[in-house]
């Protein structure tokens, strides 16, 4: 059956995830399909999620790796409830995420994995591709490694691969038949792997000849009934690029340097999932960035101070256990008062905790973590793309008022990618800072903590300024002069002004937005962080639906918007979802004293919008039901 002769389908969207062990290469995979997808102008998001061993045992639940990605012909939010198509790479694979297929979709398996030695190490007693487990899917069972070997025989015959190597370019061969079910070229990927592998033109080769394969094998077998399509999204005008939240954090960073003339430096200890901003800002130099990677996370947090008070605009970028570490320095930092950015990119705790996975269990940890009356600023990215303009916006207030910022993302923000319309440069704000060069005393002298009226913030005095010697430390400073004080009446004024600078930033933040279409709903549903996504979806879902839903996102967690009290107080019922026990709904319960009822899960993986519309109307709607496993899982729990 040619292409010419098989129908093809026109689909809105279409959810494609890729499962393998850790070595299969499934991220390259995913990767390459998702700019393929981008290319083909479709809006899309999605979702990577690896193990956190550097190598487990091959073959084993634990070194299962997994690549998903939603496109689209129209506007999306979340990387997809529940996949349509699987390609499942070995028996381990299938066993993690056959239950997160939809029922009647699309199983693509590589048949030559399924031996009874890797059934045993996936827990198998049979093989699940005949024992029922798979009757409701639209099953294709593929010799991936057997073909692969089969299209490479050339170069493994002149010696140029040997069998093993032949066999690791499976993955193109997955790649290349999945592009020819959703009509996708892969003219760019075959570019793309000659230039990753123009030092040894022959593996470049046997790549594209395996991607190549895939494609044709698609084409020429029967199996494949229908091709399908998912048309271009009419998105706003303007230049795109795929971009992850970590590499929009690096570019936020970079255009806040350059906007405020100053030059960034970066000092970070490497820690998943916030290592990739150090990586991709040390390819920044030519922007005047300095990165230094230090020994260890209380030394990163020292670096960052000495380059603030040297006149730098200077960030770190860790995890949760790293801002642990460094809370005594993020201490001393707010007392000496000095603009800087903390970044945490938070993963699932305690401790090393879910090193890979996501969660948003930081927010009282970065809010009162420190020791003392120590309060700092708390903004929240809420997207991959959104992440470049958070960075801009902690830059605004640290060098505004003078302060550290915490600046939270998460682990499926940091690696999950999206559209991103690329700003006009123009019209990014102007961070530029005036550093004191002269004494601000009357008579003469410099008083470090002299502070302006409007914001409380202090003067920034370059060391080796004449005149302006100052002391900085972490012992008590005496209001204006800087000095060493024990007064109990000045230790009281201190920690009221260093509060009080805090509480002003909100006197520059815009009126909180409400996503209200008629205006008449009764239900807010409010989040924060990564939420943004599957809020939206939800809510999207829940007005096709009858039901009357707002939805509000918090960027600025401290101070919080002085317009959210009168916003909450406004509505029957508040819902807020989070991935924690409940952090951001006990803070609005205490400011607010409205019942803010909460849905909380910490299971190391991001909302799905379906979830979310069983919790709202279960909340909000007496729904009798929460939110349900799918209809497979719970017959796997059950072991029916």
């Amino acid at each position: 059956m040619t292409t010419s002769q098989r129908a093809k389908v026109q689909l809105s969207g279409a959810v494609v995830r890729f499962a393998g062990d850790s070595g299969d290469g499934m991220q390259l995979t995913g990767d390459r399909f998702t700019t393929q997808s981008a290319l083909g102008g479709n809006d899309l998001a999605t979702l990577p999620d690896f193990p956190a061993e550097i190598r487990a045992p091959a073959g084993t639940l634990a070194g299962v790796s997994s690549f998903q990605l939603h496109f689209s012909d129209n506007d999306i939010h979340t990387p997809g409830d529940a996949p349509d198509v699987l390609v499942a790479m070995n028996p381990a694979a299938l066993s993690k995420h056959l239950d997160a297929l939809k029922p009647g979709g699309t199983l693509i398996v590589n048949l030559d994995a399924f031996t009874e030695r890797n059934l045993q190490k996936a827990g198998y007693e049979g093989d699940p591709l005949d024992d029922g487990s798979v009757e409701d899917l639209q099953v294709h069972r593929v010799p991936l490694t057997d073909l692969t070997v089969r299209a490479l025989e050339p170069w493994i015959e002149a010696g140029e691969l040997n069998k093993k190597e032949a066999e690791r370019c499976k993955n193109m061969f997955a790649l290349g038949l999945i592009s020819f079910m959703f009509s996708k070229s892969v003219d760019e990927t075959e570019a793309w792997l000659r230039t990753k592998f123009a030092q040894r033109p022959e593996l470049a080769d046997a790549n594209v000849a395996a991607l190549r394969a895939g494609a044709n094998y698609g084409e020429t077998t029967e199996a494949f009934t229908y091709t399908y399509e998912v048309a271009a999204a009419s998105l706003p005008p303007g230049r795109y690029r795929n971009i992850t939240g970590n590499q929009a954090l690096a570019y936020g960073l970079v255009a806040a340097g350059v906007q405020s003339g100053l030059e960034l430096f970066c000092g970070s200890y490497p820690i998943t999932p916030a290592s990739d901003i150090l990586h991709e800002l040390a390819r920044q130099k030519h922007f005047g960035v300095a990165t230094f990677q230090a020994e260890d996370e209380i030394a990163a947090m020292g670096s960052v101070i000495g380059a603030a008070f040297g006149g730098a605009l200077a960030i770190t970028a860790s995890s949760g256990p790293g801002i642990a570490l460094k809370a005594e320095a993020m201490g001393l930092a707010t007392a000496i008062e000095l603009p800087m950015i903390v970044i945490n990119v938070q993963r699932g705790g305690p401790s090393t905790g879910l090193p890979t996975k996501t969660e948003q269990s930081d927010l009282l940890q970065v809010l009162y973590g420190r020791n003392g009356e120590a309060p700092l600023p708390v903004v929240a990215a809420s997207t991959p793309a959104d992440c470049f303009d958070t960075a801009l916006e902690a830059a605004r207030i640290a060098l505004t008022y003078r302060t550290p910022v915490i600046l939270l993302s998460d682990g499926y923000l940091a690696n999950s990618a999206e559209p991103w319309r690329l700003p006009d440069v123009n019209a990014l704000p102007d961070l530029r800072v005036d550093f004191t060069t002269e004494a601000n005393g009357d008579d003469g002298e410099f008083l470090p903590y002299l502070r302006d009226e409007s914001t409380l913030a202090r003067p920034w005095a370059v060391p080796g300024t004449v005149g302006l010697q100052h002391r900085v430390g972490g012992l008590e400073k005496a209001d204006r002069t800087g000095n060493i004080s024990y007064d109990p009446d000045n230790h009281q004024k201190m920690t009221d002004l260093r509060h009080q600078r805090i509480q002003r930033i909100a006197q520059d933040l815009p009126p909180m937005g409400v996503d209200d279409p008629d205006g008449d709903a009764d239900v807010l549903v409010i989040g924060w962080g990564s939420t943004a996504g599957p809020i939206r979806a939800a809510c999207q879902q829940l007005r096709a639906s009858g039901h009357k839903v707002a939805r509000a996102h918090l960027r600025h967690l401290s101070p919080l918007p002085d317009d959210l009290n009168d916003l909450l107080r406004s509505y029957r019922v508040v819902v807020c979802p989070e991935n924690n026990t409940g952090q951001l709904s006990m803070l609005l319960r205490a400011r607010s004293l409205v019942d803010v009822k909460g849905y909380n899960r910490v299971t190391g993986q991001p909302f799905t919008a379906g979830e979310l519309v069983e919790a709202v109307e279960h909340l909000a709607f007496g729904s009798t039901e929460g939110p349900r496993e799918t209809e497979r899982a719970v017959t796997r729990r059950k072991g029916a």
